[in-house]
């Protein structure tokens, strides 16, 4: 299946050859002119690669990179920039971009770049999949009668109902399939969220996910203490003593 690449910059002849470039590479390339159209069209387009531009008017690359990540995390991305700075490298890297690559890049360089993004990416896949796949169980009943439906992401205890977001549901999936294995909030990003980051970095992505879902299991007894703290170290999910 050919992967889809967005190319965003505002310089039509940069953006013109850029997309024939990665067109003759057999890829399917689509492209526009400024941040916001980007935005715009990674809602409402799957996007595999994305090839940015660092210097645009109005929203700058690494401003789209930070909606990026929130609304289409699978998408990897690689930046580029004729005004190269250690500043602005440090700051998309910690933006988790896949490559940052100084304008004029070669067509070789930008095509390897491409290649590795795209590879990544399918490794990232991979590991969602083997994750959500992997003796997979959908519903779990408690001792209570509590019963986590993890395909409709929903617990029900009696009358009571919680339903889960999507990164809730991925996140207490992969606790409650793994009972007393311990996951590294590094691993626990990359198999939730679908991105890597650095172990510094994981704990901060992850404690706001953790806390909301925690939240919503308070109101089940036989599950709000499950979801456990393993200090300096990640999440596991502690089955009934």
């Amino acid at each position: 299946m050919k992967s889809n690449i967005l190319v965003v910059d505002d310089e039509p002849v940069a953006r013109q050859s850029l997309t024939d470039i990665l067109r003759l590479e057999g890829y399917i390339v689509s492209s526009v002119p400024n941040g916001q159209a980007a935005v715009e069209y990674v809602r409402t387009h799957a996007v595999d690669l994305m090839v940015v531009d660092l210097k645009m008017p109005g929203m700058d690359g690494l401003e789209v990179i930070q909606v990026v990540n929130q609304v289409s995390p699978e998408t990897e991305i690689i930046l580029l920039t004729a005004h190269g700075s250690i500043e602005s490298a440090m700051q998309a890297l910690r933006l988790r971009i896949h490559d940052y690559l100084l304008k004029p890049a070669s067509p070789a360089q930008i095509i390897a770049s491409v290649k590795k993004g795209l590879s990544r990416r399918s490794k990232t896949r991979a590991s969602l999949t083997a994750a959500s796949t992997e003796g997979a169980q959908e519903i779990f009943t408690l001792k209570d009668g509590t019963m986590v439906d993890l395909s409709r992401r929903q617990i029900k205890h009696k009358s009571k109902v919680e339903h889960l977001t999507p990164a809730e549901g991925r996140l207490l999936r992969i606790l409650m399939e793994n009972e007393g294995k311990v996951f590294s909030h590094r691993e626990l990003v990359l198999l939730v969220q679908g991105y890597d980051t650095t172990q510094r970095e994981a704990p901060e992505i992850l404690r706001p996910l953790v806390s909301r879902l925690r939240h919503k299991l308070e109101n089940f007894p036989s599950l709000s203490e499950r979801v456990v703290s393993v200090r300096g170290t990640g999440y596991l999910y502690e089955g009934s003593k």
